[in-house]
């Protein structure tokens, strides 16, 4: 809210805060350009060179979304990624890679990043996957925020596992993941449905991400005795993903 005077009378009047980014990016040419884009977009932005400066700015401040790059100087955008999540797990992440192997990409999504963008990238895309990732509200709280399992348990609210007595670490990602499949489990969910009900892409955006199918993956190594063979979280061929009780 912003009080402004007027002769003979004050006036309030609501200015919406600009989103603010942080782009954490080496090579200088894509960070302005990425600069340009996102200040014209009406965005407040600040950025880094580095991977050190980069965390250090992450940290320090509060940012609505981090577009981070992997190759960095100082300290790779994998490190920077995993820093960031030990000490805040709702901060919106999107990493840029050249390297689109899916070795890296796991490694980037399993670290919790919100997804991943290949270079090189359509900056109008780009965009528009920044702007659904702001747009994204959780989805709300159901009756089952702790799923029991055969040998185990899963907390969506304290994004966490127990599965035959090892306890693992969940995204927040992957619990709203779990929490919408588990709530539609009378039906496959295909990952259109996915993509835009949990990462909040819009459904005519045509968007070439495999970050629903990496999200699934990582999830049933954490939560699945035999990740090669699901018992929970199975693949329905033509038709997407479907939970599974015990």
């Amino acid at each position: 809210m912003t009080l402004l005077r007027s002769p003979g009378h004050w006036t309030f009047y609501a200015v919406q805060r600009k989103p603010r980014i942080l782009i954490v990016e080496d090579e200088p040419a894509i960070r302005t350009g990425l600069v340009d884009v996102f200040v014209y977009h009406g965005f407040d932005v600040e950025f880094a060179i580095d991977g050190i400066s980069g965390l250090s700015r992450a940290l320090a401040g509060v940012y609505d979304l981090i577009l981070l790059d992997v190759m960095l100087p100082g300290r790779n955008g994998f490190d920077v990624c995993a820093a960031i999540r030990e000490v805040d797990r709702e901060q919106a992440i999107i990493m840029l890679t050249a390297k689109a192997t899916d070795e890296d990409v796991i490694r980037g999504l399993a670290l919790g990043a919100d997804d991943y963008v290949a270079k090189p990238f359509s900056v109008a895309q780009l965009v528009l996957r920044v702007q659904a990732v702001l747009r994204r509200t959780r989805p709300a709280a159901s009756d089952h925020e702790v799923i029991a399992l055969e040998d185990g348990q899963i907390d969506l609210q304290n994004l966490s596992a127990s599965v035959a007595g090892q306890e693992q670490r969940l995204t927040r990602r992957e619990a709203d993941v779990l929490r919408y499949l588990y709530d539609h489990q009378q039906r496959p969910v295909p990952r259109d449905e996915l993509l835009h009900k949990v990462w909040g892409y819009a459904r005519n955006l045509e968007i070439e991400t495999r970050t629903v199918d990496i999200h699934i993956a990582n999830l049933r190594r954490k939560i699945e005795r035999d990740p090669r063979h699901p018992r929970h979280l199975v693949t329905v061929r033509g038709g997407g993903y479907r939970w599974v009780g015990t």
